[in-house]
């Protein structure tokens, strides 16, 4: 199915959304049925802008939990230490929207 068809597309709109793949054809059947919400592709994109204002900070985790986090990261084809800053954000963007 392809939006080009006609077909709607359900959209993305946190990267939690998107499952862990167990093969490359798992993941070509959840993408032939989904998109990235603009919204959130805007945001990962204003992340990324900010890198040139940004503070390093030293942040201390459980090494199974950041090797967790990597192979997420890594099941997304992103770079972990820029998913976790995408994480923070949009956690950071709900609890101002549930104030």
């Amino acid at each position: 199915m392809s939006a080009s068809r006609g077909i709607t597309l359900e959209s993305v709109t946190s990267w939690e959304d998107v499952p862990l793949f167990d093969s490359e054809q798992a993941e070509a059947e959840f993408w032939a049925d989904h998109q990235v919400d603009l919204r959130l592709m805007e945001g990962a994109a204003t992340a990324m802008s900010e890198g040139s204002e940004s503070v390093t900070i030293t942040l201390r985790m459980d090494p199974r939990m950041l090797a967790r986090i990597k192979r997420v990261a890594r099941s997304r084809y992103l770079n972990y230490q820029s998913m976790i800053k995408q994480w923070l954000s949009e956690r950071m963007e709900k609890e101002m929207r549930d104030r």
